[in-house]
């Protein structure tokens, strides 16, 4: 598998990154993990708008979400080729309902289901192109999702927007790379179900015996370098922080 960092900021778009967006390659298929603003733009410095196979949503909130508004219109409205066929789209339940309420101006309440075919994602394990996915639902706010990707005898576990979850734990399980959010800075927030901090994320990899750890989901007000640190302190395995374009191989 192929990792690529579309969008990392958390929140909102920073001056250096857009919000969360993650694409996925392996044997030609491409798995897009959440649009979040500003996501739809850079995400073309990496792939044509109309080469994606398949969209994961983790969640509604709309750092993680939003461009799929701005997508609609470029899915709906193109005339070169016509309109797109349905592309297939993994969210928690009311997913086209967020998104048409969103955009406000659908042509009809039923526009967005033209060029998306929604999949209600609940607990489970099923198949996305190649991969092999596992979900479970994480601590936040709102229906939110976790996600263990595996192919090919390697796994990539993304956290989504999660406090500490014993199931978040289970999905980064051995995984070659745990993409894992760190919202919050270790002894300034302490919202119990929400985000978490550099610390909590190098502890869930540490029990998870993830073999890389990433960071992601920073908000510009936060100071990566201190997470970075705190992750550091209680995790041995190699620790990186997530960049606009960075790519791993996995």
């Amino acid at each position: 598998m192929k990792l690529t960092v579309v969008g990392c900021s958390g929140s909102f778009p920073s001056a250096e990154s857009a919000c969360s967006s993650y694409l996925v390659e392996a044997d030609g298929f491409r798995l897009l993990l959440d649009l979040g603003n500003g996501a739809l733009g850079e995400l073309q410095r990496h792939c044509g708008l109309y080469d994606l196979d398949a969209i994961f949503l983790s969640h509604l909130h709309a750092d993680h979400c939003i461009d799929m508004c701005a997508y609609f219109v470029a899915r709906y409205y193109r005339h070169d080729g016509g309109r797109c066929a349905p592309l297939p789209v993994f969210g928690p339940e009311g997913t086209e309902h967020r998104l048409t309420t969103a955009y406000a101006d659908t042509p009809s309440a039923s526009s967005m289901s033209e060029v998306f075919d929604f999949h209600t994602v609940k607990p489970s394990t099923f198949e996305i192109g190649p991969f092999l996915v596992h979900t479970e639902r994480v601590a936040h706010p709102v229906e939110a999702y976790g996600i263990r990707i595996e192919h090919g005898g390697t796994a990539l576990t993304y956290s989504g927007d999660t406090g500490v979850s014993p199931a978040l734990d289970e999905l980064a399980r051995d995984a070659d790379l745990f993409l894992c959010e760190a919202a919050f800075t270790h002894g300034k927030e302490n919202i119990p179900d929400l985000h978490l901090n550099g610390r909590e994320a190098g502890e869930t990899a540490a029990r998870a015996h993830a073999r890389r750890l990433v960071l992601t989901h920073i908000p510009p007000w936060t100071d990566p370098q201190v997470n970075l640190a705190d992750a550091r302190a209680v995790y041995d395995g190699p620790v990186g922080l997530a960049a606009p374009g960075a790519t791993y191989e996995i």
